[in-house]
């Protein structure tokens, strides 16, 4: 697991065995908290968490 994630939400989990929609937006998920912390930023629990109640389908898109 990534050292910088500090609120553990393993992404690779997600896209190695999930489903179709939720390796999508795990990667997307990665993707996006990756190009955070290139541009020196810090990710927050809010974030992250919101991240994984999208990937586990709880809130869509939309509502984020």
């Amino acid at each position: 697991m990534n050292n910088a994630n500090p609120f553990k939400l393993d992404f690779d989990s997600y896209i190695l065995q999930s489903e179709p929609e939720q390796q999508e937006n795990g990667k997307l998920w990665q993707t996006a908290i990756g190009l955070q912390q290139v541009d020196g930023l810090t990710p927050s629990k809010y974030l992250y968490e919101t991240a994984k109640r999208n990937i586990d389908g709880e809130i869509t898109i939309e509502q984020i």
